[in-house]
């Protein structure tokens, strides 16, 4: 399994301590590629940093450079890369309660250019997705990861962002059987495509829905099935262990974290031992996992 791929799954697993996607909200497209401080936390200046002004009016700068190299090449990828993370920087500067539809659309824009170029490259468009989604086109959000999974049935962000779209619009049933139907569907995909459908990462995911809903039954039944698949892999044994210590089984749950643990790589038992000893926190809201700009192929 890639270090992306586990990186992403464990984290969507640690957050599922709380097993509850009702109330699920995107990650705002901002945090997506915001590596830059915003402007409330840098009140003073230091010798050799820009101010919140100064790095403003260059990121302007930039963007007025990059809209003209995309007047004479509109598809010019460096351009629209550029352009992107320019407004994307913009974006990370002014506080949530400020940022409008219109902000995120002129983020879109660029998003849609480089999903259309790039359609093997699911990143810029589950990123495109989340966008639609947070400026409330909840069809546009839908289609956009459709594409993905049309081609690519496996793909982990794309299927967790679409679940958590459905369980949005409280449509739990939607998102069990679309999840339900990958796996079904996942023999045959592997066959072709071998490691193109990662089964315990989707059985991990319809084991957190079932759980949103209180269907601690269900859920733990498809844990066990992902434990007897390849009882090697952690994952699932911490899913379980969550699901046991969201009922307050805590002595039940221990074991679990304790084999969890032993059976996950070096940098991630710190954080099974901390969610092994952190207490649920009734009604979190799971946020699908965005790529960043220097995850992208360039």
């Amino acid at each position: 399994m890639s270090q992306p791929r586990n990186r992403w799954i464990v984290q969507i697993v640690l957050a599922l301590a709380i097993l509850a996607f009702v109330g699920v909200s995107v990650i705002p497209i901002i945090g997506a590629f915001n590596n830059t401080p915003s402007s409330n936390q840098n009140t003073a200046s230091t010798r050799g940093t820009l101010t919140s002004a100064d790095q403003k009016s260059k990121l302007e700068d930039e963007v007025r450079g990059y809209e003209l190299v995309l007047q004479r090449e509109p598809e010019n990828q460096t351009a629209l890369k550029g352009l992107l993370q320019a407004r994307l920087q913009l974006l990370s500067q002014k506080e949530k309660s400020e940022v409008k539809p219109a902000d995120i659309q002129v983020v879109i824009e660029p998003l849609e250019k480089l999903a259309k170029l790039n359609p093997e490259q699911s990143e810029y468009s589950v990123l495109l997705a989340q966008a639609k989604q947070q400026i409330g086109d909840r069809e546009g959000a839908a289609q956009a990861y459709r594409t993905i999974l049309s081609t690519k049935p496996g793909d982990l962000k794309a299927l967790q962002g679409m679940v958590a779209l459905l369980i949005s619009q409280q449509r739990p049933e939607a998102a069990i059987g679309l999840l339900q139907e990958t796996l079904s569907k996942a023999a045959q995909v592997n066959t072709i495509q071998p490691g193109s459908v990662d089964i315990v990462a989707v059985q991990v995911l319809l084991g957190s829905v079932h759980a949103s809903q209180k269907r601690y039954a269900q859920a733990s039944s498809v844990y066990d099935q992902a434990i007897k698949k390849d009882p090697k892999d952690f994952r699932p044994v911490v899913a379980k262990a969550m699901l046991l210590k969201q009922q307050g089984k805590d002595a039940d749950a221990k074991p679990l974290f304790d084999s969890a643990a032993a059976l996950a790589p070096a940098q991630y038992k710190d954080e099974i031992k901390k969610a092994g000893m952190t207490s649920p926190i009734p009604n979190s809201a799971v946020s699908p996992a965005a790529p960043s700009l220097k995850s992208t192929p360039k």
